[in-house]
């Protein structure tokens, strides 16, 4: 077996266990003496991966980000590129800095070929549009409220320039190419709809949670995107 590929297999194995396993358990499922495995434990280390444990007593990986040499192909690296660089300019400010984060710690380890790929990409995104109409209400209150599944009171202002105000259950944000979407389950029309952001005038919680998880809502609504218009999918029946 290739070093390369037994040190992924390590992380894999790693990946798969809540708690510690030692290094006696480790070696015999690699097929390795134990020394080869604490070396290669030290190398894994060394190169950033988040590896705690000692001696006797088991190793566990933490969570977080690790990326090692060679984990990555060329064609694996353009499409995270592309995907990067298409967030720059469609995402808001947050993913935006958060794209350019992420392409810096994905470049720090990538190996010499797929650093190729990174810097002299084979795939690019299409030009800049002419920019997203301005937001009354930041996204990050909608993240806060997607990720806390905290119903949302909002004003809005439709195509028409009816106002109108709602209680929703927010469950994703989509990026379209000339607008940002809030995908929410909504009260008053007890249906999913999507909002353009740039035409709620308001948002703040009610101070309750949404009673459905975020998950069941997002299956529920990818059925509804498959139903007959005359059909209704509620959250009583995901």
């Amino acid at each position: 077996m290739a070093r390369s590929t037994r040190l992924l297999m390590l992380l894999q194995t790693l990946r798969g266990r809540s708690r510690p396993v030692t290094a006696s358990a480790l070696a015999d499922e690699l097929g390795v003496s134990e020394r080869t495995l604490y070396r290669d434990i030290a190398d894994l280390i060394a190169q950033g991966a988040p590896i705690y444990g000692e001696a006797g007593v088991g190793y566990v990986l933490r969570p977080g980000l690790f990326l090692p040499p060679l984990m990555l192909t060329e064609d694996e690296t353009e499409a995270i590129v592309l995907g990067l660089r298409y967030v720059d300019q469609r995402g808001d400010e947050v993913l935006a800095k958060a794209a350019t984060g992420a392409l810096a710690k994905i470049g720090a380890v990538l190996s010499p070929a797929a650093k190729e790929a990174l810097q002299n990409p084979i795939a690019l995104p299409g030009p800049r549009g002419p920019g997203f109409p301005a937001n009354a209400v930041d996204l990050r209150t909608f993240r806060a409220a997607i990720r806390s599944q905290r119903k949302l009171r909002i004003g809005y202002i439709d195509a028409k320039g009816a106002r109108s105000k709602r209680v929703v259950w927010p469950i994703a944000l989509g990026f379209m190419n000339e607008a940002r979407v809030l995908l929410a389950w909504c009260e008053q029309r007890q249906a999913y709809r999507t909002f353009r952001t740039d035409r709620i005038s308001a948002a703040e919680e009610t101070g309750e949670r949404y009673k459905a998880r975020r998950a069941q809502l997002m299956r529920g609504w990818r059925a509804q995107m498959n139903l007959d218009e005359t059909e209704r999918f509620t959250p009583d029946r995901i």
